[in-house]
């Protein structure tokens, strides 16, 4: 997937409004301090002293690009600036770009999850990290937008709020059990969408019947059952993964159907795997407002963990997030949107023949040609 416009990144900060009130502070513009914060996460800077000393070793590289009158921001600058930011703000900015640079997501799978902040936490209330929710695009491998859980609650709160930054309409919306509920599968058909939500124990009810259902069709062989059924097998280093996925269009005699918007398809998913003779059996259920092929719903469960993989592993390794200490005002949360921008931008450059993540931000950070190409600068 190609972005349609880079440079958009940059023209898109100025939505952000400039949390400082006086003129007399103001030395540097906001555009500026953000742009040489995204270039110095870009080429491998992780905290605000890292930023201030990219700033500052390529301080003429920045003097040519910017408007620069008063030098290159101190680290107390950055710090001080980006955490007073309005949070909301800076993940609409991230939103917008997103959308202005892959256009419409129409048909696309779109995975939601959550993941904390760990280091963000204060000394006195370990308990305190910060959590936040995400969209990934597998299709596009971009991150589209994010949203924080606010204190004393958790996502079943952020996930609408996350929902409404995007455009959604014929995407196939994917969420863990967190995420099954029927105001958030309300708001998703309301937007012409569809969800594809994972069934446990926080609704008792349904889980039961969904789970007594597939026991017993299973204990009669499926006889006079109109189902859709795919089976996988995998073998690799000692380890055999067996898949199964079963799904049903039958759900009218749900007893909480009418309660669930757009619903047409219950599915169970079975994993059995055998690691050097230990074997492990799991299995997990699904409601969907789409009908869906057997094949075609195992394939949205696997491209759901890809925010796992391609999003959250990524930042903890590559960008060291879980590491990261900042934690005052709304510095960790800016700068986690910062890294988000960072990885999608670095993600999806064509042109370096380094694959990995890490290998980019080191490639950025020793040539301002590859960086002044990523950004557009």
């Amino acid at each position: 997937m190609e972005i349609h416009d880079p440079a958009s990144i940059l023209a898109h900060f100025s939505i952000i409004k400039d949390p400082r009130r006086n003129d007399w502070n103001t030395l540097h513009r906001l555009e500026d301090i953000l742009t040489m914060a995204l270039a110095a996460v870009i080429g491998g800077a992780d905290g605000w002293d890292e930023i201030a000393l990219f700033a500052k070793t390529k301080a003429d590289w920045f003097q040519e690009r910017l408007h620069l009158e008063h030098g290159v921001p101190s680290s107390d600058t950055f710090r001080r600036v980006i955490a007073s930011i309005n949070p909301a703000c800076f993940a609409e900015c991230l939103a917008s770009w997103i959308a202005s640079a892959v256009g419409r997501l129409g048909g696309d799978l779109v995975a939601i999850d959550g993941k904390t902040l760990r280091g963000s936490y204060e000394k006195d209330d370990p308990k305190a990290a910060i959590h936040m929710v995400s969209a990934w695009a597998s299709a596009n491998r971009m991150i589209l937008a994010q949203y924080k859980v606010e204190d004393k609650s958790n996502e079943i709160t952020a996930i609408p709020k996350l929902l409404s930054l995007l455009d959604l309409e014929g995407c196939l919306v994917t969420m863990d059990a967190m995420g099954c509920q029927r105001e958030i599968a309300r708001q998703l058909t309301d937007e012409k969408a569809d969800y594809l939500l994972a069934l446990k124990g926080n609704q008792p009810t349904l889980h039961a019947d969904v789970k007594a259902f597939f026991a017993d069709a299973e204990a009669h062989a499926f006889e006079a059952m109109d189902v859709s059924q795919y089976e996988t097998e995998h073998i690799a280093h000692g380890r055999k993964e067996r898949r199964r996925c079963i799904v049903s269009e039958d759900v009218s005699w749900l007893t909480q159907y009418e309660k669930w918007a757009g619903l047409r398809t219950i599915a169970c998913v079975s994993y059995c795997r055998d690691v050097y003779s230990d074997a492990a059996f799991e299995q997990r259920y699904y409601l969907s407002s789409r009908a869906m092929s057997a094949a075609t719903l195992m394939e949205a469960v696997q491209q759901h963990w890809e925010i796992e993989n391609r999003v959250h592993w990524v930042l903890d390794v590559s960008f060291s997030e879980d590491a990261s200490r900042i934690r005052r005002n709304d510095g960790a949360e800016n700068f986690s949107v910062i890294r988000r921008l960072a990885l999608n931008v670095i993600r999806h450059d064509e042109t370096s023949k380094t694959k990995s993540i890490k290998g980019r931000r080191r490639q950025a950070g020793w040539s301002n040609d590859y960086l002044a190409q990523l950004l557009r600068l």
